[in-house]
């Protein structure tokens, strides 16, 4: 008895001092299946260009692979797994919202719809054989870990918006959608951890004409760098809203739609014909920043408390 007990608390010694360890014995005791509570999602697969009928917490796994690097400590994969749970229990849920698309699907596995999603061929096929296994196991302990587990709002689930990086600071859901959301406002983000957080993008000022419907190449360059172009709004946290090209005027998220920038947080240099775009950070900056979560998860934070610093005033609870 003495004996058993003696590996009982070196085990639990072990868990607690090793949590690498506690991760690598769940994977040896779990072979790599989905088990689900019973809820079903019916998903519309581009690949296969069907509905399936997919177990949620299988459909999660799915969603986090697809939407965050696997490389990411844990606990920043159990705050994509709770947003993207809340995302999708949404859909779901009685008097939620409704997918429009595809007509007896919950939602699609195309993030333009939503938020993305892959099977586990694929994630083998991205990631080997050899990667695959540690890969796999580390986001479904992250799911499993977290599971039935959506973020509320005054009771409510609430729109769990999340991006790559926001290159210093969220936005508010104001600045870049219409409506104003209580839980979706701008904080700071220190630890934003973007390998690559600014991008070019080089344009002729006659590119820009053909897109935009300017008539910039038409005007001196000398004129077009000193009062053609300038930003004539900007959002609380300094990003540009509204941005005048010519006798013309664009919302910033436009602009990025049309010239391909990886955010809102634009800076230009012109050079003779030709007008470099610099963006900061990557995605529409509003909610969770996944190289923030990264980065939070690494100074010590855990799931909820990540979860918490982007969505204001929001509570985790259980479906279950």
């Amino acid at each position: 008895m003495r004996k058993l007990l003696l590996a009982f608390l070196g085990l639990l010694t072990l868990i607690v001092a090793f949590p690498s360890i506690t991760l690598k014995f769940y994977q040896l005791i779990n072979p790599p299946q989905i088990q689900s509570a019973g809820t079903i999602v019916k998903m519309y697969n581009h690949q296969t260009q069907k509905i399936e009928s997919i177990p949620l917490e299988e459909y999660i796994v799915g969603v986090v692979a697809a939407e965050m690097p696997a490389s990411f400590p844990v606990e920043a994969l159990k705050a994509q797994s709770v947003a993207a749970r809340t995302y999708i229990m949404q859909r779901i849920l009685p008097g939620g919202v409704k997918n429009s698309r595809y007509s007896g699907a919950d939602v699609s596995s195309d993030p333009r719809d939503g938020q993305a999603w892959i099977s586990q061929e694929e994630m083998e096929k991205r990631w080997g054989k050899l990667k695959y296994l540690e890969y796999f196991y580390k986001i479904k302990w992250a799911v499993d870990s977290t599971s039935g587990q959506v973020i509320n709002y005054k009771s409510q689930l609430i729109f769990p918006a999340f991006h790559a990086s926001c290159g210093g600071s969220t936005e508010n859901a104001e600045e870049v959608w219409v409506a104003a959301l209580p839980y979706l406002k701008g904080v700071d983000c220190p630890y934003c951890t973007d390998p690559s957080p600014k991008k070019q993008v080089t344009y002729t000022l006659a590119e820009i004409d053909q897109k935009l419907k300017t008539n910039l190449s038409a005007i001196p360059v000398s004129t077009v760098k000193t009062n053609a172009i300038k930003i004539t709004k900007e959002t609380s946290t300094g990003r540009p809203k509204e941005i005048q090209f010519g006798n013309k005027e664009y919302p910033a998220t436009l602009l990025r739609e049309i010239l391909k920038l990886r955010s809102t947080r634009i800076s230009w240099n012109i050079n003779d014909d030709k007008i470099t775009f610099t963006t900061k950070g990557y995605g529409h900056g509003v909610g969770l920043c996944q190289y923030g979560a990264k980065g939070l998860a690494e100074h010590g934070k855990n799931y909820e408390e990540i979860l918490k610093h982007y969505y204001t005033g929001v509570e985790i609870s259980s479906m279950k």
